[in-house]
């Protein structure tokens, strides 16, 4: 599994393991997972314009991308 996955799973365990029953914690953990993957396509589209060589086409296709997503999933 790619290490940031890797994290991001660690992140949504800790996260849920607040809950003491396994099926509470396995929804909350599918859920925490799922945001954190979402909220991190997003971040990584949005930093597109920090790359060297990007042009503005580009930083534009990206950034719509990450809202497109965003409104997708509902992530606010």
């Amino acid at each position: 599994m790619n290490e940031r996955i890797q994290e991001l799973a660690e992140q949504a365990n800790e996260w849920a393991s607040k809950e003491e029953s396994w099926k509470a914690h396995s929804q909350l953990f599918t859920e925490k997972f799922a945001e954190l993957i979402v909220r991190e396509c997003i971040n990584q589209a949005h930093s597109v314009g920090d790359l060297r060589g990007v042009n503005d086409d580009m930083v534009y296709g990206a950034d719509t991308a990450a809202v497109q997503i965003s409104k997708y999933f509902g992530d606010e």
